[in-house]
């Protein structure tokens, strides 16, 4: 067995308050400090939250800004490799969705930039940001991660190349969202799909798949769905939360990924 740590990350942060969603991350991440941690992935837009105004007057400069020296940080302090989850990033006047990887030693060793864009049904993701163009595979000291950002989880090409880049785990920061005025059964059938999306890339992949997903109301009309979790390379939910805020964690074994590699090279396969 080749065992790794993973702590998802699950809250519902306050709208553009930096400083106090840099907190209540830290405290989550804190209160499973005593347990092996390998990997820490927080979900999409953590630090600010979905905020037009955020996202167009206080984004970061194309290093993360402070927010991700914070996390630089915290990384170093418990010892941990990250998936910054994802911030604003301005670099030559295009604002960019970016999820950065940082080490145990606080060292950014990988960025990726959300691909594709949620333009649809009221989305308007286009308007805010420009899309990354970049397949990404942060190369941890345990095991190599695919990066991918929340809509990124409705295009199975892109994990196909995730793969096919030697990526073993991938991880999905998320800010997967409905409309809060919506029927609970609407709300229900909606979290079904998700958790359906979650264990389709899991199995198809043949990896660990981890969302980290924002939760409750976001403002007065979005409402998160949570429902972070851990999948399996069977697609099995080995870990998940519900609707509220919480750390997921869970200790996978990656030699049944490696396993997996050696008896069905899909990634070499059409």
């Amino acid at each position: 067995m080749v065992k790794a740590g993973i702590l998802s990350v699950q809250y519902n942060p306050i709208i553009g308050n930096k400083k106090g969603n840099i907190e209540k991350v830290t405290e989550i991440i804190h209160q499973y400090s005593d347990r092996q941690l390998d990997l820490v992935v927080l979900p999409e837009f953590f630090s600010t939250g979905i905020s037009d105004e955020a996202f167009m007057n206080s984004p970061e400069d194309e290093k993360g800004g402070n927010t991700i020296m914070e996390m630089r940080a915290v990384a170093k302090r418990y010892k941990t490799n990250i998936i910054a989850g994802s911030v604003v990033t301005l670099e030559d006047g295009n604002r960019y969705n970016t999820s950065f990887a940082i080490n145990r030693e606080g060292n950014v060793i990988a960025e990726y930039r959300k691909i594709h864009l949620y333009n649809f049904a009221g989305g308007n993701e286009d308007k805010s940001f420009t899309p990354g163009n970049k397949i990404v595979v942060a190369d941890f000291d345990f095991a190599k991660v695919g990066m991918s950002i929340c809509f990124d989880i409705k295009f199975p090409m892109h994990y196909k190349k995730l793969i096919q880049a030697g990526a073993e785990i991938i991880a999905s920061p998320s800010a997967w969202i409905t409309m809060n005025g919506f029927s609970e059964q609407v709300k229900s059938d909606f979290v079904k799909t998700w958790h359906a999306m979650n264990m389709t890339r899991a199995s198809e992949t043949l990896t660990y798949f981890i969302t980290s997903n924002l939760v409750g109301l976001n403002g007065k009309e979005l409402f998160a769905v949570g429902n972070s979790m851990i999948c399996d390379p069977m697609g099995t939910v080995i870990a998940g939360a519900d609707t509220y805020e919480s750390g997921v964690y869970a200790e996978i074994d990656l030699s049944i990924v490696r396993d997996f590699k050696r008896l069905y090279p899909i990634a070499e396969m059409d």
